[in-house]
């Protein structure tokens, strides 16, 4: 399988890699303590999460709950802690590459591809957020490492590897459940690769069938027992209708945002090199195991994108035995001035980016304002809200309503000292009708029963002629604008709200149903 068999023991190599994620993280480290950009509201639906440790959640498998809640309980519940295990999986991701890498290709591939991977945009991003991508591609890269090591593995280190990467693959299912692309990608090869198939002997495919059916059985035990919530919100995100069909443009925006995610050069790399080779039939053993991991993320959600919708980082799972061969082909071609191009865009790219997340202002200068402007303004609007709140207490407030689930989950995070103090109203979720459409609204919905006297919040105005008409009555309406940058606020639209009485609504239309 090796075609550059690398040395038994941790070489010159291994420390450059080491070096290479450790400087890499102390930077990322340093820009996540230093931002003044605030939690992004699905970061503030995590750290919520993480306040109640369970096997699973509403729209998400549980481990970036655990890890949050891990992170949180270590250093408090400040930004900089609630996103800190986004690095942490990052750097142990990219040191996964680099030992896919050494294995399938040596040394000096593997601290290019190592770079390639550490430097992408998306990769960038991932490390500064809170998000279930991180781990993702941390447990999934240790899933590839240890089926890459099972090709050459004989005798009860079999078992071990095999038991292993069972375990990671559920693992990788916990953090989010595109996983399955690793599971496709195992399959795949298998299909493939007479050689592969003789690797799995009874004993150690049991094993690892055995130990990933053990880890994923908490989560699945959850879900049943809740209606297979996540599995239902998993389905509907990715569902192909509601649209258009046969997409072109969509296909061409999420092409598109992949040579941004991933890095001009290493996509077209991957996309030329891998259609260049297979029609000329040089793709290597290794080629073909990593690519067998690389080709269904992208093709799937490619094809999603024609047939309905895609988002960028939807094809993630792809991110990391991508950067293997990009690197791969590129020294295999000797194509050192690509490779060092590659480098030098991606270098600009993160450090542009880095000045952004630690001076927003650069951002606006840049004209990227857009780009952050959800990770700005929550805490200035949960102010406003609360003070409004505190105001309205004499006279007997029996919850606060908002009609947003971004908004539920930055008041929850930004409030979250106050909503826990004595004669605190409860925050709750105003639904549009009477099927939840998120876990705010499962969870902590506005019902009759805490309706005798809310404030009542519209973001951005919407919904606000439904949202007033389940009041019997209505005062004290004003209106307050946060101002994000030059360009861009967000506007709240605050009433009290007194008899709440919901009227029936279809759920698609949001229109009252007739008597």
């Amino acid at each position: 399988m090796a075609e550059a068999p690398a040395k038994p023991l941790p070489g010159a190599d291994w420390r450059a890699a080491v070096w290479l994620t450790l400087g890499l993280t102390l930077v990322r480290l340093v820009a996540l303590f230093r931002t003044p950009l605030e939690l992004y509201p699905d970061e503030a639906q995590y750290w919520l999460w993480s306040r109640t440790l369970e096997f699973g959640y509403y729209s998400k498998p549980p481990i970036i709950a655990w890890a949050l809640w891990a992170t949180t309980a270590l250093g408090g519940d400040a930004e900089p802690w609630v996103r800190l295990s986004a690095p942490l999986f990052q750097a142990g991701a990219m040191l996964l590459v680099f030992a896919i890498a050494r294995r399938l290709y040596g040394g000096g591939t593997a601290l290019a591809a190592a770079g390639l991977y550490g430097l992408a945009p998306a990769i960038q991003l991932s490390s500064l957020v809170a998000a279930t991508d991180a781990p993702l591609l941390f447990f999934l890269g240790l899933t590839i490492l240890l089926y890459v090591m099972l090709q050459t593995a004989e005798g009860r280190d079999r078992l071990g590897l095999a038991a292993g990467l069972g375990l990671a693959l559920g693992l990788a299912f916990l953090s989010k459940y595109a996983a399955i692309y690793g599971l496709i990608g195992v399959g795949l090869h298998l299909a493939i690769s007479p050689e592969a198939r003789r690797r799995w002997t009874p004993a150690p495919a049991l094993l690892a069938v055995g130990l990933f059916a053990i880890t994923l059985a908490p989560n699945v035990a959850w879900n049943a027992t809740h209606g297979f919530a996540t599995l239902h919100h998993t389905a509907a995100n990715a569902a192909w209708g509601g649209r258009q069909l046969f997409n072109l443009a969509e296909l061409a925006v999420f092409l598109g945002t992949q040579f941004g995610a991933f890095g001009p050069i290493p996509f077209a790399v991957l996309i030329g090199g891998g259609a260049l080779l297979a029609w000329r039939r040089k793709l290597s053993s290794a080629d073909l195991l990593l690519l067998c991991f690389t080709v269904p993320p992208l093709l799937i959600v490619a094809g999603q994108a024609f047939i309905s919708r895609a988002n960028a980082n939807w094809s993630g799972a792809s991110y990391l035995p991508g950067a293997i061969l990009a690197a791969a082909w590129l020294i295999r071609w000797r194509a050192r001035r690509v490779l060092v191009a590659a480098f030098a865009i991606q270098v600009v790219v993160a450090a542009l980016f880095l000045a952004c997340v630690i001076s927003p202002p650069v951002a606006d200068w840049l004209g990227m304002a857009n780009s952050f402007k959800r990770a700005k303004g929550w805490s200035q609007a949960t102010r406003l809200v609360m003070n409004r709140a505190r105001g309205e207490r004499g006279q007997g407030l029996s919850a606060i309503a908002v009609n947003n689930r971004f908004l539920f989950y930055a008041i929850s995070y930004y409030a979250r000292g106050e909503l826990k103090g004595l004669g605190a109203p409860p925050l709750t979720a105003w639904l549009l009708t009477a099927t939840p459409q998120n876990q705010a609204e499962a969870a902590s919905p506005l019902t009759p029963a805490l309706g005798a006297r809310v404030l009542a919040v519209s973001l951005e105005g919407a919904w606000l002629p439904q949202m007033t008409a389940d009041f019997a009555q209505t005062s004290g309406r004003e209106i307050d604008s946060i101002y994000l940058d030059r360009r861009h606020r967000r506007r709240l639209e605050i009433f009290v709200g007194e008899g709440f009485a919901p009227v029936p609504r279809d759920i698609r239309s949001g229109r009252p149903k007739p008597p």
